[in-house]
């Protein structure tokens, strides 16, 4: 639905009715983009300038971003990385009053060296309950820990719990019914027509856990259900965004993958119907 590299989505409808797509930073400081049907997406800005840019890590670029409305803010959180700086990244988070921002950075939630989390990239927020929590993590474990009221800062006294394995990355965490789906994505993102990037997935009736596949088997164990994998049209399908519902009931799910037509254009964005 969008020919052109846009890794890691995340989507948010606003209160204008619009859906707004945020992205990994192929396009520097953060592209935003934004449509009516999920279909058609028209480029509205970035979330940040040269000037705005979030100056911690500084040689890091950012990351699989996540979008949210908490009260009456958009709250953004964000990776901030270089590759191969697995105990310098962390995840950072930056407000605004409309989804097209402009957005105002306020530092890193933690790093990976202080919170002792390996990899701490790509964040996921979720309200269960009334209460704001973010889970997070690459490859070394996903963790999880509760956040403050206004979701800027980590609620004092929290502690990182775990709640899967090494085999999976770019956590999204959906409620239906009394059952909580953790999806995340497992594989190779990045190698063009050689990446085993695909869509996980493992449930639980607890937030925190334990989540299983459907023979019973924990996620933390690294066992996991496959959602979505490559097909004639796409190679590395995965790190998708929230499961988005349409006026008529129906459940869909953006990702990155790469076109095995034209590996060569990057991870380009998919819509996928869910059932």
């Amino acid at each position: 639905v969008i020919d052109r590299s846009l890794p890691d989505p995340t989507v948010i409808r606003a209160d204008d009715g619009y859906f707004y797509l945020y992205a990994t930073e192929d396009k520097h400081n953060l592209p935003i983009y934004r449509s009516a049907d999920l279909v058609d997406w028209t480029f509205v800005g970035t979330a940040f300038t040269d000037q705005t840019r979030p100056k911690w890590n500084p040689r890091g670029a950012i990351w699989a971003p996540d979008i949210n409305k908490i009260g009456d803010k958009y709250v953004l959180y964000y990776s901030k990385s270089v590759w191969g700086g697995e105990w310098d990244c962390g995840i950072g988070v930056a407000t605004a009053d409309k989804p097209e921002g402009p957005f105002t950075d306020h530092g890193p939630l933690f790093i990976s060296r202080e919170i002792g989390v390996r990899n701490s990239i790509d964040p996921f927020y979720i309200n269960d309950g009334g209460r704001n929590y973010l889970f997070w993590g690459s490859f070394h474990g996903i963790y999880g820990l509760e956040l403050t009221a206004d979701g800027l800062k980590v609620k004092m006294g929290e502690e990182p719990r775990r709640i899967a394995g090494n085999y999976m990355e770019g956590t999204y965490i959906h409620k239906r019914g009394k059952y909580y789906y953790l999806f995340g994505s497992a594989g190779s993102c990045c190698d063009g027509e050689r990446s085993t990037y695909r869509v996980t997935v493992g449930r639980s009736e607890s937030l925190f856990g334990p989540y299983v596949d459907k023979k019973g088997r924990s996620c933390a164990n690294d066992h996991f259900e496959e959602v979505v994998h490559r097909n004639d049209i796409v190679i590395g399908p995965g790190h998708d965004a929230e499961i988005v519902t349409d006026d008529m009931g129906r459940d869909w799910m953006l990702m990155h993958g790469f076109k095995r037509s034209e590996p060569a254009d990057g991870r380009v964005t998919w819509l996928c119907r869910i059932d």
